[in-house]
């Protein structure tokens, strides 16, 4: 959902690059409109279950774990020494050819199950506003998810740049109606009972919640082209600039993020969110089914669909790439036939994984968010004590607070397998 590096890459004279440039806002909003998906309309669910106190400890880590995380992959691109290495490349600088394709593989399996669970999202969401606010019976799920999945992949065909710059514009409104539902909700607000956790299950809670608030959150996926733009944009200032980049990005993100999760879980009860839960719907899709209200009825599953279908299309195209790079350098395919594979994997896999309708946050917390986690958290950690350019980040708080992070994600995948 990211604008091209491209059109940020704006002349600049270099009197003013000390200061805050159209540059650095463009930036700002692109990477938000990255992490603004289909994430965020399941983390009030997860965190709405537990109650008040994950809530508030999720709000004061929310920062501090997007920031460092981010900023700490922006620094492991930018240590490399070629001037325009992307992921990969600086993987295999950095750690040889055999780990190059293993984090290429690890990458992929941290895009491809998104996919999966955008195929299940999506069917649910139409389906949703099929029963509920169409009054009419439900599409059998096998031919509703075919086709559901055949449009999307479609669409990829049918142009993927001129499709891809659309998409990204509706980040802007997307984000404009989910601000005016946060603040129509603040009527409907009733504060959570307050009581003394129980260790053990705040424990647990917060735990199982970390791999959901790493997926909600993540902007990963552009890291790497920010970093090489602010390389060749900022030269010697690059490393200072992308922080100061990746910290505004995620003051607003943060901002934005909280006040749409407090607004839903203030608005619904701990029992209705173990309710979407099992509904296995996103918190809009719940809140047009229970507010007899025809603003969050049309609006809510709106914006569902759109967050969902965008946030697919830029994954499908990141998978389809991943893809067809793994397999054209381990195998003496070509690029278009390897192309016309995974595509033909892919969807039948997402068509079969939509009819399964497995947990989405289950698959959030035992999947996605573990592996992402493995790239945007533990590799960045331990490249600081392997890379010599990073070696004066050892030590520090924040690194071990990274560490840290990644490691309750990870063990979270362990923990439900």
């Amino acid at each position: 959902m990211s604008n091209s590096p491209e059109a940020m890459t704006l002349d600049m004279s270099s009197a003013s690059r000390g200061g805050w440039t159209q540059h650095d806002t463009q930036w700002v909003l692109s990477l938000f409109g990255t992490a603004v998906g289909a994430g965020i309309l399941f983390l009030p669910i997860n965190i709405g279950i537990g109650g008040f106190w994950p809530l508030l400890i999720m709000a004061l880590l929310a920062f501090p774990m997007t920031f460092l995380a981010h900023r700490g992959l922006a620094r492991f691109v930018l240590s490399s020494k070629q001037d325009n290495a992307d992921f990969t490349d600086v993987v295999e600088e950095h750690f040889g050819a055999g780990a190059g394709r293993l984090i290429s593989l690890l990458y992929f399996f941290s895009i491809y199950p998104i996919l999966l669970i955008y195929g299940v999202g999506l069917t649910n969401t139409v389906d949703s506003f099929i029963v509920n606010q169409l009054g009419m019976e439900s599409i059998p799920r096998i031919a509703l998810s075919g086709v559901l999945v055949a449009f999307m992949v479609g669409l990829m065909l049918g142009g993927e740049k001129l499709l891809m710059r659309a998409f990204s514009a509706l980040v802007y409104p997307l984000v404009a109606i989910l601000l005016f539902l946060s603040l129509y909700l603040i009527p409907n607000w009733q504060m959570p009972a307050v009581s003394a956790p129980e260790m053990a299950e705040l424990s647990s809670t917060l735990w199982l919640s970390v791999p959901v608030i790493v997926f909600s959150f993540s902007h990963a996926a552009a890291i790497s082209s920010f970093a090489n733009v602010q390389r060749r944009h900022y030269k010697s200032e690059a490393v200072s600039k992308s922080e100061k980049i990746l910290k505004y990005t995620s003051l607003m993100l943060i901002l934005f993020v909280l006040l749409f999760v407090f607004s839903c879980i203030f608005s619904l009860t701990p029992e209705q969110m173990a309710q979407a839960k099992d509904a296995n719907v996103s918190v809009l899709s719940f809140l047009a089914n229970v507010y007899d209200n025809p603003y969050i009825a049309l609006l809510g599953p709106f914006v569902a669909f759109v967050a969902i279908t965008s946030s697919f299309l830029g994954h499908f195209l990141g998978a389809r790439e991943s893809f067809n790079g793994l397999v054209t350098k381990q195998t003496k395919l070509g690029n278009a036939t390897a192309d016309k594979i995974g595509v033909a994997v892919m969807f039948i896999t997402i068509w079969i994984c939509a009819v399964i309708n497995p947990s989405i946050l289950g698959m959030m917390e035992a999947i996605s968010g573990p592996i992402i986690a493995m790239i945007l958290f533990v590799m960045p950690t331990i490249a600081i004590y392997k890379v010599p350019s990073l070696n004066k980040y050892k030590g520090r708080l924040s690194t071990y607070f990274v560490l840290i992070v990644g490691l309750l994600a990870v063990s979270a995948l362990l923990f439900n397998w």
